[in-house]
């Protein structure tokens, strides 16, 4: 069974976050097109589960005083761009650490903001589960799995070995991560995860 996590201590101002990300390791620059990968792909089921957008993410950008990384809808875009699935070359770049290290703390500022609707996705994960119900077949789960794959298959590369069993069981396994990620100390725990998954490809 899944086990629901709950909020323990209050959230470390953005500018401690900062500096704690700063004292984590660094990726090894071989391990770059995973974790731009991985980074757009925990926005992507952010966005699709909460229905938030570009605006939502600049004025997050905004208030943890980022604006210097992301200034505006261009400069994340082509953040987001620089995850190797992406369709098209246009605007693609490499991503920087601090450039990382941005993403990672508003993808935890939003999905703090968001904490409450993402335990009620998750809490509805664990009751599918123990009825035997497929996911799909829960009201809340089934419009985020159809638009995290929707919007999968229009923004990233045809892939013919991704079926969509394989989409739904990656949309619902970055569901979980939001949960940790919107607790306390998950910028931490983002960094690390990414650090970790990327240094396994």
């Amino acid at each position: 069974m899944l086990n629901v996590m709950h909020s323990a201590a209050s959230t470390p101002t953005p500018i401690s976050q900062w500096e704690d990300l700063s004292q984590l390791p660094a990726p090894n620059s071989a391990h770059w097109d995973n974790i731009k990968t991985q980074l757009d792909l925990v926005l992507l089921a952010l966005e699709t589960l909460t229905g938030i957008g570009s605006d939502a993410m600049l004025s997050a950008a905004t208030d943890l005083n980022l604006e210097s990384k992301v200034p505006d809808r261009v400069a994340l875009w082509r953040l987001r761009q620089s995850n190797p699935l992406r369709k098209g070359q246009g605007g693609r770049k490499k991503l920087d650490v601090e450039e990382a290290r941005s993403l990672v703390l508003i993808i935890c500022y939003l999905a703090k903001q968001h904490q409450e609707f993402i335990r009620r996705a998750v809490s509805s994960l664990e009751q599918a589960a123990e009825a035997n119900r497929e996911p799909h077949q829960v009201a809340l789960l089934g419009d985020y799995i159809d638009a995290f794959c929707n919007t999968y298959e229009e923004r990233m590369e045809e892939d013919e070995t991704i079926s969509t069993d394989q989409l739904t069981h990656l949309a619902l396994k970055l569901l979980i991560d939001l949960l940790f990620y919107s607790s306390s100390g998950g910028h931490r725990r983002l960094w690390l995860a990414l650090m970790d998954r990327s240094s396994k490809f």
